[in-house]
Parts: C-alpha cells; sequence; structure tokens
C-alpha cells in the first residue's frame, strides 16, 4: 500500500483539483482499505484495487457535496493563487483548466492511462468498463485536450518535453485506436 501512495495522490489531485482535498481522498482510502484488507484477493492487483476504492470514494464525496458552492469557471480559485511567471507554468495553468473541463468519465479514464501509467485493461478493470470503450475515451479525452489548448498534434507546445511527450502520446493513441461508441 505505502509504495502506491504518491500514485494515488497524483490520482486524487488531478480528480479533486485541491491538494487538501486530495490529501483528505486519499486517507479515507487507505483507511478503506485497511479496514477491508481481508477481502482484497492476495496475488491479484493492489494498485488497482486502491484506484477503485479512490475512484469510488472520490464520486461518493461529489454526490454528497452536489449542494454545495461549485466554481466551475475557477474563477474563485485564481483569485487565490498566484500566477507563476514562466511560460510553461502558465501552460500547465491552462492544461489543468483544459483538464477539467473534460467529462469525469473521459478525465478519469485519460488519468489512470496517461498520468497513472496503467495498462488500458487495467484501467478499464478500475472503471468496470469494457476495454474498447476505455480506448475511447482516452482517445476523445486527448483530441478534445488538444482542441481546448489549441494544440495542433504534432505541434511543438512550448520549451518543455514533457508538453511534447504527451502530444506525442495523444496523436500516437488517435493514430493506432479507433474511437469506439
Amino acid at each position: 500500500m505505502l509504495a502506491a501512495l504518491p500514485r494515488l495522490r497524483a490520482f486524487a489531485v488531478a480528480l479533486c483539483g485541491r491538494s487538501d482535498m486530495a490529501d483528505d481522498l486519499v486517507q479515507e482510502t487507505l483507511v478503506k482499505a485497511w479496514a477491508n484488507l481481508s477481502s482484497f484477493e492476495p496475488g491479484s492487483n493492489m494498485v488497482g484495487w486502491l484506484y477503485t476504492i479512490l475512484r469510488n470514494e472520490f464520486y461518493g464525496q461529489l454526490r454528497k457535496r452536489r449542494r454545495e458552492v461549485d466554481d466551475p469557471d475557477g474563477q474563485y480559485a485564481a483569485r487565490l493563487a498566484t500566477h507563476a511567471t514562466q511560460d510553461s507554468h502558465m501552460q500547465f495553468q491552462d492544461f489543468r483548466v483544459a483538464l477539467g473541463r473534460l467529462a469525469p468519465d473521459h478525465r478519469e479514464a485519460l488519468l489512470l492511462v496517461g498520468a497513472s501509467g496503467l495498462s488500458y485493461e487495467e484501467a478499464a478493470a478500475v472503471c468496470g468498463c469494457a476495454v474498447g470503450t476505455m480506448k475511447s475515451r482516452v482517445n476523445r479525452a486527448r483530441a478534445k485536450l488538444c482542441e481546448s489548448l489549441a494544440v495542433g498534434r504534432g505541434e511543438a507546445f512550448g520549451p518543455d518535453v514533457m508538453w511534447e511527450a504527451a502530444l506525442d502520446s495523444a496523436s500516437s493513441g488517435a493514430a493506432n485506436s479507433q474511437p469506439v461508441s
């Protein structure tokens, strides 16, 4: 469980958008996992099991908070943040906003496959869907990100090679997989 903490926290931050909420989400995930450790099947994928618990906890909390004040445009959050002065930081802010605008199932698929490094099969198991559906969600999420950021596939995106790697994945992922409805 401890080895999965950094990946769980990164996934939680990406889902929540706030590190304090992500920390609480990871903590609740670990409490639930520890309490239900007897239901874990030895030899199965511990990280996938933890991602599933975290995902279910996130959506459970989301349902509970439906009546809270919403900040979809990030205006309130933007006033609280100090804007970075370097281009790559600004591009990352734009990326976070664009990521936040994706449909939850597309964002989740992209984070599981792209950011967390799970295979399509593992991500599909976490989300409880078919592998083809997972590939389609990732493909559509990547295409929507490119569109939102006004970046063409294969086009240079700033001086940071990590951005280029993300776009290369987006263009190769789109070229190698056909969308599935």
